[in-house]
């Protein structure tokens, strides 16, 4: 019997082998999966649970979403765009949204990263102080 820790390594093991330049490739994990189903080794649905999340967990960190109050101007979004990617690597899935809630600024989102400069978020931060 395949043990949890077994799977989790070979899970981690299966990513990297779908990633390539450090990002993954989605037709690789297709053919992972496919193959892992074709074979159907013991304790396959542990090992295909454990590398679902880490697929989910890798899609996560390469997506962010930038909340605005207003819309931005395709300077902005060029600029945003080009500091996100110095930060955070190339391959980065930016999506610009609008959010009126936040009366002002931006909230940008990166995996589990969250930068709050909107207005909407530094009353709460006062709101809580009280």
């Amino acid at each position: 019997m395949r043990t949890a820790k077994q799977s989790r390594r070979d899970a981690k093991s299966l990513l990297r082998s779908c990633q390539v330049n450090g990002l993954l490739d989605e037709a690789r994990a297709r053919q992972a999966v496919q193959q892992v189903i074709d074979r159907k080794p013991r304790g396959y649905l542990r090992l295909l649970a454990y590398f679902k999340r880490l697929v989910q967990l890798e899609i996560a960190r390469r997506t962010a979403r930038v909340e605005s109050a207003m819309d931005l101007s395709p300077e902005w979004q060029t600029r945003l765009t080009g500091n996100l990617t110095h930060t955070y690597g190339p391959g980065l899935r930016i999506t610009f949204t609008r959010n009126a809630a936040l009366i002002g600024g931006l909230r940008i989102a990166v995996g589990s990263d969250v930068f709050d400069g909107s207005v909407q978020g530094r009353l709460a931060v006062l709101a809580n102080r009280f």
